[in-house]
C-alpha cells in the first residue's frame, strides 16, 4: 500500500477515534456467501471496514479504543498458512500487516476472544452495526453482556451497544480527494460503457448480448466489475424498476433502458440512459422523455450546498406532475396530487440517493421525522427521475385512465452528480442525454 494511501486510511480512523471519545468500536471483514453448495460468491469486503483499512480480505477485525493506555487500533488477521493459502489464496498475515496498515497492534484472528476484553475493558459504550454476519454478531453481544457483567464490581465497562454509523456514516457521505479520484474512474470506464452500448444497439440484438459488452468492457479497463446487476431493459421491460432477465430479443421501435455502472476499488458509479435503438423517437416516446430530462434537470438545478435533501426530489416531482395534467394523465389540484401522492403510479420512486463506497451510500437523508439533511460540498448523489406506464398500468379510482398508446414505455435518466461549495458537477456528463444526441 502507498504511503500516501495509507495516510488516508490513518486520517479516517483517526478522526473516528477522535468521536469514540471513551467508547469502543468494532468493525468486521464481510463473510464469505455461498452460491450454491460449497461455491462461494466472489469476496466483497464490508465497506465499512474497507474505508477504515483497506484491508481486503475475509476473517478479520478491526478495534478502535482511544482510551486503551498502549493500543488505540487493533487489527486482528488470518495469520499465514501455507496449506490453507494453496487453496484459497494468499493471506496479508500478522507481520506484513504490521508493516502495511500503520495500526498500533495487529493479532491473530483467533486470539480475538482472548485479547478484546482488555479493549472493552474502560469503555462506556461499543459501537458496532449489527450486520448479516450472525456469527460475529453474537460475539459482540458475548463480550458485551460479559463486560456489563463486571460493570457492577468495577464501576466500568460498557453498558451500551450503539450502531456504529451514528459516528461513521457521517465521515463516509464526505468524500475525500482520493474517494472522488476512484469515483471518477468508476465514472469514466461506466460511462465509455453506455456510449459503446448506444452504438451497438439495434433491433435483433438481445439484452443479453448488450450487458455482455457494458460488463466486458468495465473488466477490460480494470474495473472489480459491475457495481450492481446491470438492468438492460427493452420495450415494456423498462416500466421494471429491477429488471435483470435481460433475455428479451430487441424489436423495432423499442426504447432501451440501461441502468449499469462499474466498481473501482469498490467506489461506484450508477448510471441511466434511454434511447431509441431505432434512431427515432415515437411521438409518445419523445413527449414522455423531454417531461423526464426537464425534471432531470430541474433537479439537478436544486442540487447545492443550503437545500436539504429533498429539495431536488420536489423539484422533480413538480415537473412531471405539470406534464402529468398537461397529458391528462392526472387530474385535480396539483398540490394536492403533490401531497396526496397521486402520481406514484407514474412515478413510484424518489429521484436519488447517496453514491460511494455502497450504491445505495450510507448517511441518513433526515435528522428527524421533520428536518431534512442538507447537502455540503463533498456529497455524491444520483439524480434520476423517471416515468413507468406499463401495459394495464392500475390507475387510482380518481384518476384517468392512461390510453393505450402511451402503455409500455418506460424512461429513466440517472446522473451521477458531485455537491461543489457553489452547486454541482455532473460527474456523468460525457454519456448524451440530449435529444439531438440521441436520434440519428
Amino acid at each position: 500500500m502507498k504511503t500516501s494511501v495509507r495516510a488516508e486510511y490513518a486520517q479516517r480512523r483517526a478522526q473516528l477515534l477522535e468521536k469514540l471519545g471513551s467508547s469502543t468500536a468494532i468493525f468486521n471483514s464481510a463473510p464469505h456467501a455461498v452460491m450454491h453448495s460449497d461455491v462461494e460468491y466472489n469476496f466483497r469486503q464490508n465497506s465499512d471496514f474497507y474505508y477504515l483499512t483497506g484491508f481486503n480480505e475475509p476473517g478479520s477485525v478491526l478495534v478502535l479504543a482511544p482510551h486503551h493506555e498502549e493500543h488505540k487500533s487493533i487489527l486482528f488477521v488470518r495469520p499465514k498458512d501455507s496449506k490453507a493459502e494453496t487453496w484459497s489464496g494468499r493471506r496479508t498475515g500478522v507481520d506484513q500487516a504490521k508493516e502495511l496498515y500503520d495500526v498500533d497492534e495487529v493479532l491473530p484472528i483467533n486470539e480475538l476472544n482472548e485479547k478484546l476484553p482488555a479493549y472493552l475493558k474502560k469503555a462506556d459504550r461499543i459501537y458496532y452495526r449489527l450486520g448479516h454476519d450472525e456469527a460475529f454478531n453474537g460475539t459482540v453481544i458475548r463480550h458485551w453482556r460479559k463486560a456489563m457483567a463486571g460493570h457492577q464490581k468495577h464501576g466500568i465497562g460498557p453498558m451500551a451497544l450503539e450502531h456504529s454509523g451514528q459516528l461513521l456514516d457521517s465521515l463516509r457521505l464526505i468524500k475525500s480527494d482520493y474517494e472522488l479520484e476512484k469515483m471518477r474512474r468508476a465514472i469514466a470506464i461506466s460511462a465509455e460503457a453506455h456510449n459503446l452500448a448506444m452504438d451497438l444497439a439495434k433491433p435483433g440484438l438481445y439484452e443479453y448480448e448488450i450487458q455482455a459488452e457494458i460488463e466486458h468492457h468495465f473488466r477490460k479497463q480494470g474495473a472489480m466489475g459491475p457495481a450492481y446487476p446491470s438492468i438492460v431493459a427493452s420495450g415494456d421491460n423498462a416500466c421494471i424498476l429491477h429488471y435483470v432477465e435481460n433475455d428479451r430479443q430487441m424489436q423495432e421501435g423499442d426504447l432501451l433502458l440501461i441502468d449499469a455502472g462499474c466498481c473501482v476499488d469498490y467506489y461506484n458509479a450508477d448510471i441511466t440512459r434511454t434511447f431509441p435503438i431505432s434512431g427515432k423517437f415515437s411521438e409518445e416516446q419523445r413527449i414522455l422523455y423531454e417531461l423526464v430530462l426537464e425534471a432531470q434537470k430541474a433537479a439537478i438545478a436544486a442540487v447545492k450546498p443550503g437545500n436539504n435533501f429533498s429539495s431536488y426530489h420536489d423539484a422533480a416531482v413538480n415537473t412531471l406532475v405539470d406534464g402529468f395534467l398537461e397529458l391528462g394523465f392526472l387530474k385535480g389540484d396539483k398540490a394536492d396530487i403533490i401531497k396526496d401522492e397521486k402520481y406514484k403510479h407514474l412515478y413510484m420512486h424518489r429521484t436519488g440517493h447517496w453514491l460511494g463506497l455502497d450504491v445505495h451510500d450510507v448517511g441518513s437523508y433526515k435528522h428527524n421525522a421533520e428536518d431534512w439533511r442538507q447537502f455540503q460540498a463533498g456529497q455524491v448523489i444520483t439524480v434520476e427521475p423517471g416515468i413507468y406506464i406499463g401495459p394495464g398500468l392500475a390507475v387510482p379510482e380518481d384518476q384517468p385512465a392512461i390510453p393505450e398508446r402511451w402503455q409500455g414505455i418506460g424512461i429513466r435518466i440517472e446522473d451521477d452528480v458531485l455537491v461543489t461549495a457553489k452547486g454541482n458537477e455532473v460527474l456523468t456528463a460525457s454519456v448524451p442525454k440530449e435529444l439531438s444526441d440521441l436520434e440519428h
